[in-house]
């Protein structure tokens, strides 16, 4: 049998036609592997034609081969996106058509929630909006301090379903590169206990403290939004913070949700609109428990907000770091 390197050379001796000869060969590019059948089409594609006549006599095998690979195993084009394959070493790839180049990447902060519907209230009867207003805001400027000029805060108004669908379209017509969108977290009304907190009666529940971080398998770039989340939840672990738990236990009921990374806390939710319905990588970050009044106070503060902002800005760098190795620094 002749391998895919070897000449067939005619003995003087041999009688026979020389259309014996070429099924000859036929047949041995048929029973090799296709790996061996496929190395001199590829070699054809990235040397490209010779400018004279012999290189179509040096390469009839691998034409051959080359049809036979075509009708036995046809493959569907392969797209890679740089930033889902996270901070892995990308120096041997193309810079995509669209790079991620700081000063152009243009990120939405989603502020969860609106003044007529301000979300979840904290044990002492500050409305989550708050929060994710005063978090936003220093997300954004510590983003832009380096270099992601283009960040966008987004503002909503009205009721609580409409409002999802404004601030997923006006992420779309942004033509936003991600899509974050700040929250701060609570517990079922079924969980929560009572105290009093300056003359007023309020609501808390210490047992349940930590961030989150949830994607949906819905949105259309579910595998770069994970990436990202995964970014977040590390930075935000790696500041000492911890997750929360209790989105895995049934005592949450119908607020149960699968964990997609038990080392950092990210989570599946694929009911949220704006996670979703948004054309681009979305995330949605819990930054921790207003309700539980420990956390809460905490969060209140500049400390903690810088906490926060800085590992979003940590995963942001390190989001675009795959894609501007190749490209170069904005």
């Amino acid at each position: 049998m002749l391998s895919s390197g070897q000449t067939f050379v005619r003995s003087p001796f041999d009688s026979r036609p020389r259309r014996r000869a070429a099924i000859a060969v036929i047949v041995a590019l048929v029973l090799l592997p296709i790996e061996a059948r496929a190395a001199g089409w590829l070699s054809d594609i990235f040397k490209g034609s010779s400018k004279d006549g012999k290189s179509n006599k040096h390469h009839v095998a691998s034409r051959k081969a080359a049809s036979v690979v075509k009708h036995a195993a046809p493959q569907k084009p392969h797209h890679v996106k740089l930033a889902a394959l996270g901070p892995a070493n990308l120096n041997g790839l193309k810079p995509a058509a669209s790079v991620c180049g700081r000063s152009k990447f243009r990120i939405v902060l989603d502020v969860g929630h609106t003044a007529e519907s301000e979300g979840a209230t904290s044990a002492r009867n500050v409305p989550e909006f708050a929060f994710n207003l005063r978090l936003a805001q220093r997300i954004e400027q510590k983003l832009k301090a380096d270099g992601f000029a283009e960040t966008r805060l987004l503002l909503t108004g009205g009721k609580a379903r409409p409002s999802l669908f404004k601030r997923v379209a006006a992420a779309n017509d942004l033509n936003a590169d991600l899509f974050l969108s700040i929250h701060h977290d609570s517990v079922p009304n079924t969980l929560l206990e009572d105290w009093e907190f300056e003359g007023k009666k309020s609501h808390f529940s210490d047992r349940f403290s930590g961030y989150s971080v949830f994607v949906s398998h819905d949105n259309p770039e579910f595998k770069t939004s994970l990436a990202f989340a995964e970014l977040l939840a590390k930075e935000m672990k790696a500041q000492g913070l911890q997750y929360a738990q209790q989105y895995t236990q049934a005592i949450m009921g119908r607020y149960q949700y699968p964990l997609l990374d038990k080392e950092t806390g990210v989570y599946s939710h694929d009911e949220l609109v704006v996670l979703r319905k948004t054309g681009m990588p979305a995330v949605l970050l819990e930054a921790g428990s207003i309700i539980n009044r420990d956390e809460e106070l905490k969060m209140a503060s500049d400390e903690y907000r810088d906490i926060v902002s800085g590992a979003v800005v940590a995963a942001a760098k390190e989001f675009c770091h795959p894609r501007e190795s190749v490209s170069g620094p904005p």
